[in-house]
């Protein structure tokens, strides 16, 4: 069925950083036409209901911005029942908080009700497509995507795995954890809309024997993801470097497993030294920028600017549990805030370019979504610019649209997300929940 969807329009077309003035197009008042789940026109409205069809439904949306969809490249579904968890830094609070409730999941009741709320916290925020840590359990990562399919989400997840320094009912073995993980990769990955992610969930709980078979299930497969954390905390680093006194760094210990590669992301790589930006950027791995983590769990500021001068490819994670907010407009705040306490500056369009195409490109799915090129997937958000008071008045007294962008990414939340669409189907109305 085609429909039209009338109000402003704002896409990338390129990265701010390296595009010309052509970086992104803004429509005030813009017309965008879908048929049968994708993108099938963009057009000044004037023009564009010139030549649509007397029947086609026209759906207004009022005071309103139309963006793709956000897309968050680190989170994990099982730790949503311990976001705000008070109170240490990373490997205690994994120890405290993350073990205990991911050994629930081992229950697929559990998994299934977890799944449900975790992807209803996604869409409220405005969140379409996501890169999503399991647990061990292989019943997650099943319990994940049948929810996902109901909705015909495009999503990415894997079942971690972890053979040592872990709870015991929550760790695998290297043979079991690549039967498991092939089992799902053969039943979910390129199934309609969802992606299977090898996942070892960092180097100290994966021997140097498990991470070898996450190496050869990518080369098995080499178009499913990889997805891990990297030098998140200094505390890590110096464990990592008495857990494997071969390797030569943190990413080293993965690069020798055959890890890296277009499709791998690692999460935070806050601490990196020179030879591992530019093996990162050789490799063409992309990183996950997770900064309100890395601010609750303080483990330090990242460093993006590096990170562009090196053309790595970059999106934002919420890292949800240690993250503080499923909202991506409030991971924009916090990814403000880091660049300024390291002495950067984060620029109003790449802000935004990092929540939307810049994720979809670190996530090698720049040709299906993440802006609304013709042919695109119809992934996309309403945000309400009336939403709060204090938000109504702050865009009366701005003069252009990147105004309006950086308010929102300073003062929103999920109030701000009216509706969220996936593949031209609403899947989130803001106003009609109970």
């Amino acid at each position: 069925m085609k429909q039209a969807h009338r109000g402003s329009i704002l896409h990338f077309l390129g990265d701010p950083d390296s595009a010309d003035n052509q970086c992104y197009e803004y429509f005030s008042d813009g017309l965008m036409i879908i048929e049968d789940g994708l993108v099938r026109g963009l057009y000044d409205a004037a023009q564009g209901i010139k030549t649509l069809e007397s029947d086609v439904p026209v759906i207004e949306h009022l005071d309103s911005l139309i963006m793709p969809g956000f897309v968050d490249c680190h989170i994990h579904f099982p730790q949503t029942e311990v976001i705000a968890a008070y109170g240490e830094q990373l490997l205690e609070w994994l120890n405290k908080y993350t073990f205990p409730a991911e050994g629930k999941f081992k229950d697929k009741t559990h998994a299934k009700t977890m799944a449900e709320q975790f992807l209803n916290e996604l869409l409220r925020a405005g969140t379409t497509t996501a890169l999503v840590f399991g647990t061990v359990h292989k019943q997650s990562v099943d319990a994940f995507f049948e929810a996902c399919e109901k909705r015909n989400l495009r999503m990415i997840a894997g079942k971690v795995m972890m053979d040592r320094n872990a709870p015991e009912h929550l760790t695998d073995d290297p043979e079991s954890s690549y039967s498991d993980s092939k089992y799902l990769i053969e039943k979910w990955h390129n199934r309609g809309r969802l992606n299977y992610a090898v996942t070892p969930r960092f180097a100290p709980t994966s021997s140097q024997e498990q991470l070898q078979k996450a190496g050869q299930l990518l080369s098995e497969y080499p178009d499913v993801y990889m997805q891990t954390h990297l030098s998140e905390n200094r505390d890590e680093i110096a464990w990592v470097k008495k857990l494997f006194p071969e390797s030569e760094s943190y990413l080293d210990t993965y690069d020798h497993a055959g890890l890296l590669g277009r499709r791998s992301v690692f999460a935070h790589c806050i601490h990196l030294d020179d030879k591992e930006w530019h093996r990162m950027a050789e490799s063409q791995s992309g990183i996950a920028f997770c900064p309100t983590s890395n601010l609750f769990l303080g483990s330090g500021l990242f460093n993006l600017n590096r990170a562009v001068k090196e053309k790595i490819n970059v999106g934002l994670g919420t890292d949800v549990g240690g993250g503080t907010s499923f909202s991506m407009l409030q991971t924009l705040n916090e990814a403000y805030k880091v660049l300024q306490m390291r002495g950067d500056t984060l620029s109003i369009l790449k802000m935004f370019y990092l929540a939307t195409l810049g994720g979809a490109e670190t996530l090698d799915l720049s040709d299906k979504i993440g802006n609304f090129e013709i042919g695109k997937e119809a992934d996309f958000i309403v945000l309400d610019k009336t939403c709060t008071p204090l938000i109504k008045m702050r865009l009366e007294k701005c003069s252009d649209i990147l105004e309006e962008l950086f308010v929102l990414g300073i003062l929103g939340d999920d109030r701000a997300v009216k509706q969220t669409w996936s593949a031209g189907q609403k899947v989130h109305d803001r106003d009609q929940i109970n």
